[in-house]
């Protein structure tokens, strides 16, 4: 399909793209390898090159392959290797500053770079951050504001701790966006686990969120609250893996249980229902024990390396 997509229309084309979305969301890991290779990234690059492939229509191929990558938590090494990466790596940086109104295309370039690579170029921090939380901000509740959302707080969940990120370009906007949440459920599960996620993993330099993450945000009541509804979801007894919306709130849960190893390896403080969280993650874990490796094995780690880096830290201090 992909080889062919060049004879088609601009029209058809998209047709042609949502038609794969099915197929790409059923591929096992070793299938998304083999078909979203070196290979097929340089070929998109040059249909986009020779005009066979409109930009609008790339970002929306793309965006697609970047959200079932995500959700696999697979490294895209085909895309890291082509010539495709660099050629969005310098439209950003070039639009961003002849085009600024042009919205819609930098968003979805950003959303683009970001799901598809976490190593990107230290100059698109601040030009990505405040496109894609803006795409997020946007407050209506219909299904394709949501599905925008979605893309673009998994994008942000993609940007690796070890970026360094002024406060300053993200702090007042993820606050809002998770409050508003709290408030009026207007996110889907798997974009509000992503902000959570997005805003975590700036602890990492930056301990002086710890206030607003505990105490403002309430992330462990949050999460207690998350955890429960998303169990509630998933069927433990399952003897075979599943697709489509029951597998979707598995990998939510998965990446509920990765924010949280976060949380506690970073946040030196914990409130009162700090308690009450480590038994929903023990509930978890003797729910998923029989037939969900996967999810059994993310609690196991998550207490063994947060208590092993806790202990490091006393050491320290003994020291």
């Amino acid at each position: 399909m992909f080889n062919e997509l060049e004879s088609y229309s601009e029209t058809e084309q998209k047709q042609k793209i949502k038609e794969t979305y099915g197929l790409m969301e059923e591929m096992d890991e070793k299938e998304f390898d083999h078909v979203f290779s070196i290979g097929l990234y340089n070929k998109i690059d040059d249909m986009i090159e020779e005009k066979k492939l409109s930009m609008g229509n790339a970002i929306f191929l793309l965006k697609h392959i970047g959200y079932c990558k995500i959700l696999m938590n697979k490294w895209s090494y085909g895309f890291y290797h082509s010539e495709l990466k660099f050629r969005l790596e310098k439209m950003i940086i070039e639009k961003e500053k002849k085009e600024k109104n042009n919205v819609v295309l930098l968003t979805g370039l950003c959303e683009c770079i970001l799901l598809l690579y976490d190593e990107f170029s230290s100059e698109l921090l601040p030009i990505c951050v405040p496109y894609l939380l803006k795409a997020a901000l946007n407050k209506e509740e219909n299904e394709e504001a949501q599905k925008e959302a979605e893309l673009s707080f998994l994008a942000l969940s993609n940007i690796c701790a070890s970026r360094i990120m002024k406060k300053e370009l993200y702090s007042n906007e993820i606050t809002e966006i998770i409050e508003y949440h709290q408030e009026h459920y207007n996110l889907t599960r798997l974009a509000y686990q992503s902000a959570w996620l997005f805003l975590i993993c700036r602890l990492f330099y930056d301990r002086s969120l710890e206030d607003v993450i505990l105490n403002k945000l309430q992330f462990e009541r949050e999460t207690i609250r998350e955890l429960e509804e998303l169990s509630k979801c998933i069927d433990w007894k399952r003897e075979k893996d599943v697709r489509g919306k029951e597998k979707k709130e598995e990998i939510a849960l998965l990446r509920w249980l990765q924010a949280l190893e976060f949380y506690l390896t970073w946040c030196k403080s914990w409130s009162e229902e700090f308690v009450e969280l480590v038994g929903s993650i023990v509930k978890i874990y003797l729910a998923a024990k029989g037939n969900h490796k996967e999810i059994g094995e993310k609690c196991i780690d998550l207490f063994v390396n947060s208590t092993y880096i806790r202990a490091i830290e006393n050491v320290r201090k003994i020291k």
